[in-house]
């Protein structure tokens, strides 16, 4: 696993050397012996990188960017919540707080009452706005996802109303 921390992807390494303008060399700010020992150390972490797999590559890019402290979708948020999962113990604590900001729901129909199974179509028809063919097919393969990408509040008004028509229905 210690390996794995030392080594950057080639795309990463690439595109932060491609994207980033040019900088005064570091001999500038420290001895020539210095600057040949860190040249020399990113030319090992260089050829480490080059015989890196594609996997292991996409294994590292998601562990460096997780190091840094960025997402998929960016930096991270900075204040207190971003200092507390790096104290000893906190692993689960980032865990939950990404459970904490999930604001996307997926509605599932898990099963419902045969005797209202008109009333259910008639229902997931308002709410999905697909027509009647396409509704019926969709309840008749339960379970299945009706609706994907919900708000909290509006996937709770959902599952209020098939509850209320005797669907048994969960919050993913």
């Amino acid at each position: 696993m210690s390996s794995v921390t030392t080594k950057i992807p080639t795309k990463s390494l690439l595109r932060l050397f491609i994207s980033s303008p040019p900088k005064p060399p570091i001999s500038h700010f420290f001895s020539t012996a210095t600057a040949e020992a860190r040249t020399q150390k990113l030319e090992r972490i260089a050829d480490e990188l080059l015989d890196l797999t594609k996997l292991e590559r996409y294994d590292y890019s998601i562990l460096f960017r997780l190091k840094l402290g960025l997402n998929r979708y960016g930096p991270a948020v900075s204040g207190a919540s971003s200092a507390a999962p790096s104290a000893p113990g906190s692993g689960s604590g980032a865990a939950e707080s990404k459970a904490a900001e999930k604001t996307a729901f997926d509605i599932k129909l898990e099963k419902f009452d045969a005797a209202a199974k008109i009333k259910i179509i008639k229902e997931v028809r308002a709410f999905t706005e697909l027509g009647l063919k396409e509704a019926k097919d969709l309840v008749e393969k339960v379970p299945v996802v009706v609706k994907k990408g919900v708000g909290k509040e509006e996937a709770d008004g959902i599952i209020k109303k098939l509850q209320e028509l005797g669907a048994t229905v969960v919050l993913e």
